[in-house]
C-alpha cells in the first residue's frame, strides 16, 4: 500500500512530531451515512468511564471463562481492510504494531487473553455500526462515539481523541489558507461515512458539494489527480499521508468540530454486549497506569506544530 517500508515510514513520521495529547479535537472516525454517503450525525458522547457511552449490561465476572464471547475462549476483534497506518502497520492487525493494534492487544491482555487467543476479522467500517448481528466481540477502527450509533450498537469509553486536518498539495493555493472560512472556496473531499466528511458539510460549508470517496486511498488518488483541492482526515492519518504517502503534500492546519466536547474513538460492540463493562475496566486500568499515553507517544506522536484554523 505504501512506497516506503513501515520502519522507514515510522522514521519519517517520528522525525516531525508534537504530542497529540495536546490536541483535543473532533476525530476523523467513521460516521454513519444518512442516505447513501451523507456524513451522518456528528454529535459526541460524554467521556465517562464504565459504560456511560454504552448500553451494555454489567457482567458478574470478567474472568475469561465467564465472558459471553463470539467464540468460546477467543477474543474476536474486527477492523477494516486495508488497515491504515499509523493505526496499524503493514496492513496486519495481528502484529501488535500501530496504535489501534497495540491498544487492542493491551485490552486483550487486561481481560486475560494471550496473543494467540486473539482472532481478527475484517469488517468494513460502514457496516460495523449497522443494525443487526455481529460476528465479533468488538471492533476497533477509529469509530467515533455518537448518539446516533448508540441506538443500534454499544461503545466502550473513549480511548483516543483527534483533530481534523486539511491536506493539500504544496503548490496548491489551499496551502496558504489560514481560516476555515477560506476553505469554502475550494473543492474538498473525504472518505464516506467519516467525521471528516461531516466537518466539511457542517463546519466548512463549501460552495460546492464535497466529493465522497469509498476509502482513504481513493481520496488520496483524487488529490493527486486534481479532482479535489484538499482532503480532510484525522490528524495522525494526515501526518502519515503527508510524510510518507504523498511527499509533495502539506498539512494546511487543524481544527475542532466542537470546541466544548472532544469527539472520541470508542471500541464498538454488538448492542447489549455484556463485555462492555469488562473492557471499560481494562481501559480505565490502561489509562491509569499510563499505558495508553505510552502507546500514543510511540505510535501517534508528532513533532511539527500544526496551526489551528479558526
Amino acid at each position: 500500500m505504501h512506497a516506503l517500508s513501515a520502519q522507514s515510514a515510522r522514521r519519517l513520521v517520528a522525525a516531525a512530531t508534537l504530542p497529540l495529547l495536546l490536541v483535543a479535537g473532533a476525530a476523523c472516525a467513521p460516521e454513519e451515512d444518512k442516505a447513501a454517503d451523507d456524513g451522518g450525525n456528528s454529535g459526541t458522547s460524554t467521556d465517562s468511564p464504565s459504560g456511560d457511552a454504552s448500553g451494555g449490561t454489567d457482567t458478574a465476572s470478567c474472568e475469561v471463562a465467564d465472558l459471553d464471547l463470539y467464540e468460546d475462549g477467543k477474543l474476536t476483534i474486527a477492523t477494516d481492510s486495508p488497515a491504515y497506518e499509523p493505526w496499524f502497520t503493514d496492513n496486519d492487525p495481528s502484529n501488535g504494531e500501530g496504535y489501534e493494534s497495540a491498544v487492542a492487544y493491551a485490552v486483550a491482555d487486561q481481560l486475560g487473553f494471550a496473543p494467540d487467543d486473539v482472532s481478527w476479522v475484517t469488517v468494513p467500517f460502514n457496516t460495523s455500526y449497522a443494525p443487526g448481528e455481529k460476528k465479533f466481540d468488538f471492533d476497533i477502527n477509529q469509530i467515533s462515539i455518537t448518539p446516533e450509533r448508540q441506538k443500534v450498537v454499544d461503545f466502550s469509553q473513549g480511548y483516543y481523541s483527534a483533530a481534523q486536518a486539511v491536506v493539500t498539495l504544496k503548490n496548491s493555493p489551499v496551502a496558504d489558507v489560514t481560516s476555515i472560512s477560506d476553505l469554502a472556496d475550494y473543492r474538498l473531499g473525504a472518505q464516506t461515512g467519516t467525521t471528516s466528511l461531516t466537518a466539511i458539510r457542517d463546519v466548512i460549508k463549501p460552495g460546492d458539494d464535497p466529493l465522497v470517496f469509498e476509502d482513504t486511498n481513493a481520496a488520496k488518488q483524487a488529490l493527486q489527480n486534481d479532482q479535489v483541492d484538499a482532503i480532510l482526515a484525522d490528524l495522525p492519518t494526515a501526518f502519515y499521508i503527508s510524510a510518507v504517502e504523498i511527499p509533495d503534500s502539506a498539512i494546511v492546519g487543524q481544527f475542532q468540530v466542537e470546541s466544548s466536547d472532544a469527539e472520541e474513538f470508542g471500541l464498538l460492540f454488538p448492542k447489549g454486549s455484556s463485555l462492555v463493562s469488562c473492557v471499560d475496566q481494562a481501559l480505565t486500568t490502561l489509562k491509569d497506569d499510563g499505558t495508553l499515553d505510552k502507546l500514543e507517544q510511540q505510535w501517534l506522536s508528532e513533532v511539527v506544530s500544526v496551526p489551528e484554523l479558526s
